[in-house]
């Protein structure tokens, strides 16, 4: 073992939006960051159409990026605070509402533009004293005793007591250091569009649950609508093949012309659907977060938060750690964040699995079924109360 220490307390592999608040979150802890990502995130500007990719930020979320200085300049830019959800099933007509003014809270949460999000936090690092590393390549590492060697690709190396693993869900380095994963791919693609309708979206995030999977219509700062349509995928390629008419006709009927005809929409983009979760989210000295160590269906809109709620964790335990002048990289800590938000993740996951199925199952006796929980559900309050706060991000 060198008996120097690492160059660095901590390298954070992937500058998205997780990433990059993660490497955010510890240097405002006092730990010594580098953040190594292969292409600056595009820069985000107010003049430009909104990105296709949008996210549906719980308040957890948001106090997490406050806690960080990004949230001000985030919501002074462009988002779109949902006060009410409304989400119904096609087969049996049920429908279960969450109103935000039943529990006392100004919004559910806030549609906002992933590009805003990635940049302003990009934005912050140089501030906060973190080291960005960009192009870089994290081509391969080794674990040595007390630190993880890593060569960034350009030549030389670059050690740290901890290696965060943030490269996404296909990630590579996950692969290096081990671990494996389980899930199912959906066959499906999410079909994402931005569209104008008859009528207003009223701050309301709706979601139709159909034959083919579901629609949903989440509301944007300028009154437009973010369509987010899973669809299985031959039929994905059918309607990215459509010209604007003919989907805007098709996504209107798909959401039972709840916000009227579809009157406008963007060019349409489309990514792959997969459920899978990490075995484990720790192997020695590196730790799994976001996408990385998590990916799950976009119908309950929580990927986003669950991988800032594994930063926001993370962050925690590696501080109280440290302020104890304790190893923050020993095994016994780094298990602790693992044990918290691998199970919090896993039962997430396999919850939002388990929604998927149970509307995917077309059988008569299933819709009937289905329509009789989800009015159960939406008449006892407190239950839906219980709902709300777990979405929330637990407050």
């Amino acid at each position: 073992m060198n008996s120097r220490r690492p160059a660095l307390d901590v390298a954070v592999a992937g500058g998205g939006m997780v990433g990059a608040a993660c490497a955010l979150a510890l240097a405002r802890r006092g730990f010594s960051v580098a953040l190594l990502e292969a292409g600056e995130p595009p820069p985000w500007r107010a003049g430009e159409p909104e990105d296709l990719r949008v996210i549906a930020l719980a308040p957890s979320s948001a106090r997490l990026l406050d806690e960080l200085g990004a949230w001000r300049a985030i919501a002074a830019a462009r988002i779109s605070p949902y006060r009410r959800m409304c989400v119904w099933d096609a087969a049996s007509g049920a429908e279960l509402g969450f109103d935000a003014a039943r529990d006392g809270r100004a919004q559910l949460g806030w549609i906002v533009e992933n590009k805003l999000v990635a940049w302003t936090l990009w934005r912050a690092l140089e501030a906060a004293g973190v080291r960005r590393v960009c192009p870089a390549q994290v081509e391969s590492f080794e674990q040595r005793g007390d630190r993880v060697v890593l060569e960034p690709g350009e030549g030389g190396s670059m050690s740290a007591a901890l290696l965060v693993i943030a490269d996404g869900a296909g990630s590579r380095l996950r692969e290096q250091a081990g671990i494996v994963v389980r899930g199912r791919d959906y066959r499906q693609r999410a079909v994402v569009a931005h569209v104008a309708t008859e009528r207003a979206h009223e701050q309301t995030a709706w979601q139709r649950f159909t034959r083919e999977g579901p629609i949903a219509l989440l509301p944007l700062a300028e009154g437009r609508s973010s369509i987010v349509w899973s669809l299985p995928e031959t039929r994905a390629r059918e309607v990215l093949a459509l010209d604007d008419a003919a989907f805007s006709e098709a996504a209107g009927l798909a959401s039972d012309f709840r916000l009227g005809r579809v009157v406008d929409t963007t060019p349409r983009a489309s990514f792959p659907l997969r459920l899978q979760v990490a075995e484990t989210f720790v192997a020695g000295r590196c730790v799994l977060i976001g996408d990385a160590a998590h990916a799950v269906h976009p119908l309950a809109g929580q990927g986003a938060n669950l991988g800032l709620r594994d930063v926001a964790e993370l962050a925690s335990v590696l501080g109280a750690t440290r302020a104890a002048a304790c190893d923050f990289a020993a095994p016994h800590v780094l298990q602790r964040y693992a044990r918290r938000r691998r199970s919090a993740g896993t039962l997430d996951a396999h919850a939002f699995d388990a929604i998927e199925r149970m509307f995917a199952a077309q059988t008569q006796a299933w819709a009937a079924l289905r329509g009789l929980g989800m009015r159960a559900v939406d008449a006892i309050e407190p239950l839906k109360g219980l709902l709300a706060v777990h979405a929330a991000g637990g407050n």
